[in-house]
C-alpha cells in the first residue's frame, strides 16, 4: 500500500459517488462514517489569526480620537490616516495572492504575521502624522497575503460542501478581532495609554505567526490527519484540470468582475465599523471611550453571529440539492440588502436606535461575506489559481478601504454630520445587491475565453 502522504483518492470513492455532507449513503439510506477534526483544528488556528490581524488594524480606529488630539489631526487629516493602511493593501494584495499560490500558506501567512506585529509595535513609537502614515504603508503590506492564504488553506483542507462555513468562520474571524479590539485595546488605552496598546496588540500577532510557521502542514503531510478525514478530503475536492490561465486571463471574466465589484460593495460598509465607527459613536452621541468600549462591541457581535449563519445557509443549500450558484447567490443578496440598514441610522433619534441598526447592517454584510469568501474556491479552474482570484477580488475590494474613510472624512469637514456618510453606504449596499443578482453569472469553473474567430 502507498505511503498516505502521497497516495491518491481510491477509485472507488469518487468525488461523484460521496455525497456532500460526507456520508456514505446505500440504498438512499443515511449511513454517516466520521472522518475525524483535524481539519476544524486547523481553521480554528486559522481564524485566530484572522482575529489578530482585525485586533491590531482595528487599534488604531480605537485610538484614533486620542492620537488625533496628541498630534493635533483634523477630520481630513485623520481620514487619511486611517485610509493609508489600504493603500498599500491594495498594491501588495495581488502579488500576495500570487505568491500564496507559489509558496504556500504556510511561509506567507508566518512571515506576514511577524511583520505587521512588528509594524503594529512601531505605531507606539510614532511622534506625528508622517510616521503614523509610513508604519501603516508597512503594516497594509505585510497583511496583504492573509485573506488570500486563508482561502487557500480551506482550498486545500476542506471539501466543497463545507467550504462556505469554513470561509465564513475565518471570516468570523476578522469580525471577532474588531469586536475584541473595542474593549481590548480602550482598557489598555486607559490603563498604559495608546503607546502601549500597540505593543501589547503587536506581540499578539508576533506569537501567532512563530506558531503557525512551526504547526501549519498541508493534508497530505500531516501526521494528525486519519486516513479516512483525508479521503473525505480529497474526495470532496474537485478534479485537478491543467490551465495556464493568467492573470490577464483571469480579469477579463465576467465572474471575476463581478465578485471584486460586489466584494467592493461589501466592505465599503464592512470598514465603516473599521475606521469611522468609534469615531462617530463617541462624537454624535457623546459617549465616553470606555462607555463605547461596551456599546461598540455590539454591531461586532452581530456580525459574529451572521457570519456562521450565512456559512450555515449557503453549505445547508448545497447539501439539500440546490446548485452551487443559488447556494451562493441567496445569502450575498439577501445579505447586501439587508445591510442597507446602515442608511437609515443616519435618522437615528438615540444611541440604542442606532446601535440596532448598526447591528442588522453588521449581521447582513458579515453572512453575505462568508459565501463571498467561497467563490474563488468555486471558480477557480485549478488548485493554484486560488490565491491569485483571492487577491484580485481583493484587491478591488479593499479600494473601498481607500476611498471611503477619505471620503467620509471630507464629507464630515463641510457637514459635521454622519448623515450623508450613512446614506451614502446603504446606497452601495444595494448596488452591491444588484451586482450579486445580474451581473455575477452562474459560478463554475472557468475556462480560458474562445478567441473571436473560434465562435464564428
Amino acid at each position: 500500500m502507498a505511503d498516505r502522504h502521497e497516495r491518491a483518492v481510491p477509485e472507488a470513492l469518487t468525488p461523484d459517488q460521496v455525497p456532500p455532507t460526507g456520508s456514505i449513503r446505500a440504498g438512499g439510506t443515511g449511513i454517516r462514517r466520521r472522518t475525524g477534526w483535524v481539519r476544524y483544528g486547523v481553521l480554528t488556528f486559522l481564524s485566530v489569526g484572522i482575529a489578530i490581524n482585525y485586533i491590531d488594524r482595528t487599534a488604531l480606529s480605537v485610538a484614533m480620537p486620542e492620537i488625533a488630539k496628541d498630534f493635533g489631526l483634523d477630520s481630513a487629516a485623520t481620514g487619511v490616516i486611517l485610509s493609508s493602511f489600504f493603500w498599500a493593501y491594495v498594491v501588495f494584495m495581488l502579488p500576495g495572492g500570487y505568491l500564496v499560490d507559489k509558496i504556500g500558506p504556510k511561509f506567507m501567512l508566518g512571515l506576514g504575521s511577524v511583520i505587521w506585529g512588528l509594524s503594529t509595535i512601531a505605531l507606539g513609537f510614532t511622534r506625528g502624522f508622517m510616521s503614523l502614515f509610513i508604519v501603516r504603508l508597512v503594516m497594509g503590506a505585510s497583511e496583504a497575503p492573509s485573506y488570500p492564504g486563508a482561502s487557500r488553506t480551506v482550498r486545500d483542507w476542506f471539501p466543497k460542501s463545507e467550504r462556505s462555513f469554513a470561509s465564513g468562520t475565518f471570516n468570523v474571524g476578522s469580525k471577532v478581532g474588531a469586536t475584541l479590539a473595542i474593549p481590548f485595546v480602550s482598557i489598555l488605552i486607559g490603563s498604559i495609554g495608546w503607546r502601549g496598546a500597540f505593543m501589547v496588540a503587536g506581540v499578539l500577532a508576533l506569537l501567532w505567526g512563530l506558531g503557525w510557521w512551526v504547526a501549519y502542514r498541508s493534508p497530505q503531510h500531516s501526521k494528525m490527519l486519519s486516513d479516512r478525514e483525508l479521503e473525505h478530503i480529497e474526495a470532496g475536492q474537485e478534479p485537478e484540470t491543467a490551465s495556464d490561465m493568467k492573470i490577464t486571463g483571469l480579469l477579463s471574466q465576467r465572474t471575476i468582475q463581478a465578485m471584486s465589484v460586489g466584494f467592493f460593495c461589501v466592505n465599503f460598509v464592512s470598514y465603516f465599523f473599521f475606521t469611522w465607527f468609534p469615531t462617530y459613536m463617541i462624537n454624535t452621541f457623546h459617549l465616553s471611550i470606555l462607555s463605547f468600549g461596551f456599546i461598540g462591541t455590539l454591531p461586532g457581535i452581530a456580525a459574529i453571529i451572521g457570519g456562521f449563519v450565512g456559512g450555515w445557509v449557503s453549505d445547508g443549500m448545497y447539501r439539500r440539492g440546490y446548485s452551487v450558484t443559488t447556494a451562493r447567490k441567496v445569502p450575498l443578496v439577501v445579505g447586501m440588502l439587508g445591510s442597507t440598514a446602515i442608511a437609515f441610522a443616519a435618522f437615528s433619534p438615540s444611541v440604542w436606535t442606532a446601535v440596532t441598526l448598526l447591528c442588522v447592517s453588521n449581521f447582513a454584510a458579515t453572512g453575505a461575506a462568508s459565501a463571498l469568501w467561497a467563490l474563488p474556491t468555486d471558480v477557480a479552474p485549478s488548485r493554484a489559481h486560488v490565491g491569485t482570484i483571492g487577491g484580485i477580488q481583493n484587491t478591488v475590494s479593499n479600494t473601498a478601504g481607500i476611498i471611503g474613510p477619505i471620503v467620509i472624512g471630507f464629507i464630515m469637514g463641510f457637514s459635521g454630520s454622519f448623515v450623508i456618510p450613512l446614506i451614502v453606504a446603504g446606497v452601495v449596499s444595494l448596488a452591491g445587491a444588484l451586482t450579486y443578482a445580474f451581473w455575477l453569472p452562474k459560478i463554475k469553473p472557468l475556462e480560458p475565453r474562445k478567441p473571436r474567430s473560434a465562435l464564428v
